[in-house]
């Protein structure tokens, strides 16, 4: 566009007094203000038409706007507010309709920047677009603001410039834009007044952007206070919180040079001692009534002696001083006395567990031991057993019988063995190991050190923690412990250790070997029954905020709990449900439903759903065998399924996502059945042609182990003889190619799953009836236990000799196949 383009719009002059006639903001001496303005637009907030102030912009997108404006002779711009975000190009949409046209003056370019003052002086609104691409061009009209009562213009300016006043003591700032402003401007002028007053504060752009656009006086006027007055709130607020900052510095100097002053005075008169020399008789008080092995004394003797010559502010003196925190604060010879009372072990026990009657007096006989030696020391004892059933609470109930500080930390996960052995003192942040904090933490040298979850332990590229344990847990190594940031020998072999497990499979041997195995078997019905009573309850309804006014349960709705929402080994879950409906009952109480809830068997629905269990008798039929099994959740029984699929060819197909093991030994029944079916009153062609399958429930459950050898060859055998077992029993054992029944793990687990299952019948290894005799009285009662060491023993058992001999010959080897003639059979 050419200069000619931007020549002045008719009628708008400037006076000789420097007003427009249009009674606008003034301008210079015979300067007219053009009907055609380039534009520049502002991210920041609107520019007034009083302000007159540097603009910084960046050069590459407005250069040529800017040499543009150069060569025009009035040097007038239109600054306008655009909403766009920070290094954003606004564009022609985002601009807004009324801005400030200003002259620019003194325009300087650098670092990729232009800055120019400008000098405010007209508002403008935009009536078209003449180019909206950059060098914006815009038609521009100035609007004329209406004429207002005066009385009402006076009375706003002076609560404008009475606020002012007000806001001037709270910032230095604002007394610079006062100066710059009454060298413009009269101080009676009302317009300049308004919009110099919206200038100043730290109104948000759209508010100030509203200000620009409202024409009429007082309108903007009462704008313009509402934005000052909270400018004078925020300023103050802000003088506020400078001041106490400053308060609060100056106390803390004055304090900073009293207790220099004092410090000087106190050393001067020798009635004081600096910091290290304070932190050195902190250390040896930490040692006094301390029985410290000569070596251990002479490394803390070389460490004090090297922290004295140590300046403060060296990083070594932090190493050395957190080093001798953790030496001189161990319990060097402090042992706490042992409380081995029998009576009193037992009655702990019987407190905090219910049942475990086997496990209590195991611990017993062990506390016993110590008792007659008159110690308890070189003792590791391993907890074996499913979930929730009480583990880490006997630790902490031995302890209590013992009266010896508890420590509990759990190794599941583990995969450095600087956990167990601590860093060295080279690497930053290092800290002794577990055993060394626990120490430290009780205070005594002969704790009760709980090993959590010691079957998960695991290994990683910076160690084995298992191998690492070998050492703490050996009562021929442990009394010379050497920790890695100690680097003194500390003695072990007082404190008694005891590990938890689910399992002993993952548990490496040479750390097994190392403990006195002591197996936790699970809970029967009653014993359930028991807890939940006498334990569960109470707390969970405490827990609640109940009261026993309040809520009820009666035992038939405790024993519906534990056969069908809770059946596991132990009583972990069984807490849940009992906490789910103690939640639930809070709810009824609140709501005003009933005075007391009351929780029965008829109800129990309501509070917990549907039964998670179902009550099932076993199953009975042609190819149906109910086995049992150990998990490390406890016992179960299973059901091993066998079924002709058809008399094409022959096969065997397993399935029920079996380990390797159990396949191993399905394929060994499979082999065994059908070499001997004549001499166990089948068809010894039966196998030839037909293709069988063998299923364990549950499909979803992996399984693996080799003690349900005699359930599948039984289940296989009920099969060629078209005949379901004669006996409702569980059985578990290995077997072997020659028939042999071979001695198999879990009896107790199993036994007590099939006491859950409501059998009457157990058929065992002959070798495990040692594990029969060590059982509790209480597991044995009501089930009939049938010893056997040959799987010809097995077949006699399930399918009677009775049974045999009263059928015919030929009807005793029928096979269950289609497509055969009985005769071809009998022959």
């Amino acid at each position: 566009m050419s200069e000619e383009n931007l020549s002045a719009a008719p009628g708008v002059v400037v006076d000789q007094n420097g007003a427009a006639e249009s009674g606008s903001m003034p301008a210079r001496l015979g300067d007219a203000l053009p009907g055609k303005l380039l534009l520049l637009p502002l991210a920041g907030r609107p520019f007034f038409p009083a302000q007159t102030m540097p603009i910084v912009i960046p050069e590459d997108p407005w250069r040529e706007t800017i040499e543009r404006v150069g060569n025009t002779p009035h040097h007038l711009v239109g600054l306008v507010y655009a909403s766009a975000g920070d290094g954003e190009i606004p564009s022609a949409e985002q601009i807004s309709r009324i801005g400030t046209v200003v002259r620019m003056h003194q325009p300087m370019r650098g670092d990729g920047r232009i800055q120019f003052i400008a000098e405010g002086l007209q508002r403008f609104e935009i009536k078209s677009w003449i180019s909206r691409e950059r060098p914006y061009v815009a038609q521009v009209e100035y609007p004329v603001a209406p004429v207002e009562d005066k009385q009402n213009v006076r009375a706003y300016a002076q609560a404008i410039i009475a606020k002012i006043k007000e806001l001037l003591p709270l910032n230095p700032l604002y007394k610079e834009g006062l100066r710059a402003y009454l060298e413009r401007f009269n101080p009676d002028e009302a317009s300049p007044l308004a919009d110099f007053s919206a200038a100043i504060t730290s109104g948000n752009a759209k508010d100030l952007q509203e200000v620009l656009e409202t024409l009429p006086l007082l309108a903007r006027m009462e704008k313009v206070l509402n934005l000052v007055q909270r400018e004078i709130e925020v300023a103050g607020l802000q003088t506020e919180i400078r001041q106490k900052v400053e308060e609060r510095v100056n106390e803390k100097q004055r304090e900073f040079f009293l207790r220099e002053q004092l410090k000087e005075i106190q050393q001067q008169l020798g009635i004081s001692k600096d910091e290290k020399a304070i932190e050195l008789d902190r250390f040896r008080q930490s040692l006094e009534g301390c029985t410290v092995p000569p070596d251990a004394q002479t490394r803390i003797d070389d460490e004090l002696r090297k922290l004295s010559l140590l300046d403060t502010g060296s990083p070594e003196y932090g190493v050395t001083r957190n080093y001798l925190d953790h030496l001189t604060h161990l319990p060097w010879g402090k042992y706490s006395t042992d409380h081995i009372d029998i009576a009193h072990a037992r009655q702990v026990l019987d407190a905090d567990h219910e049942g475990l009657a086997d496990v209590k007096e195991r611990i017993v006989e062990f506390l016993g031991v110590g008792a007659l030696k008159g110690e308890i020391s070189g003792s590791i004892l391993l907890l074996v057993g499913p979930p929730g059933v009480g583990k880490t609470s006997i630790g902490r109930s031995i302890a209590s019988a013992l009266g010896r500080e508890f420590y509990r930390f759990s190794v599941g996960g583990m995969r450095d063995e600087a956990e167990i052995k601590g860093h060295r003192r080279t690497y930053i942040g290092a800290m002794p190991g577990k055993f060394i904090q626990a120490l430290r933490e009780t205070k005594t040298a002969n704790p009760v050190i709980l090993l959590d979850e010691i079957d998960k332990i695991g290994s990683s590229y910076q160690g084995d923690p298992a191998s690492a344990l070998l050492e703490v847990l050996d009562p021929e190594q442990n009394n010379s412990f050497l920790d890695h940031y100690l680097d003194v020998r500390f003695d072990l072999s007082r404190v008694l250790f005891v590990c938890t497990a689910n399992q002993l499979d993952t548990i490496p041997r040479p750390l097994l070997d190392r403990m006195e195995v002591i197996r936790l078997s699970g809970y029967l019905g009653e014993e359930k029954l028991a807890i939940a009573k006498r334990h569960l309850w109470p707390k969970q309804r405490e827990r609640a905020g109940l009261k026993p006014s309040q809520l009820g349960i009666s035992n038939a709705a405790l024993r519906k709990v534990i056969d069908e929402y809770a059946r596991e080994a132990g009583v972990r879950n069984l807490e849940k449900q009992l906490g789910r409906i103690a939640r639930k009952s809070v709810l009824r109480v609140l709501e005003g439903k009933t005075g007391k809830v009351q929780v029965t068997g008829d109800n129990l629905k309501e509070f917990l759903g549907n039964p998670v269990f179902r009550q099932e008798a076993p199953q009975r039929g042609v190819g149906v065998v109910t086995g049992l099994a150990w998990t490390a959740m406890g016992g179960a029984t299973l059901d091993v399924e066998a079924s002709l699929v058809h008399t094409l060819n022959r096969g065997f197909k397993l399935t029920g996502q079996l380990g390797e093991v159990m396949k191993e030994s399905a394929e060994i029944a499979y082999s065994y059945v059908a070499a001997h079916l004549r001499e166990h009153a089948g068809d010894p062609k039966y196998f030839d042609e037909s293709f069988v399958h063998l299923h364990v429930p549950e499909g979803a459950t992996p399984k693996d182990g080799p003690s349900a050898g005699i359930t599948m060859a039984t289940a296989l055998l009920s099969l060629a003889r078209a005949e379901a077992p004669g006996i409702v029993c569980a059985m578990t054992g290995e077997l072997t190619l020659t028939g042999r029944v071979l001695p198999v793990g879990g009896i107790r687990e199993k036994l007590i799953a099939a006491k859950r299952s409501g059998l009457k019948r157990a058929l065992l290894p002959a070798a495990n009836r040692g594990d029969y005799d060590e059982l509790p009285a209480y597991i044995k009662a009501g089930i009939q236990f049938d010893f056997v060491s040959h799987f010809s023993e097995v077949v006699n058992l399930v399918f009677p000799p009775p049974r045999r001999r009263a059928a015919p010959a030929g009807a005793a080897r029928k096979p269950a196949r289609r497509g055969r003639q009985q005769a071809s059979r009998a022959r």
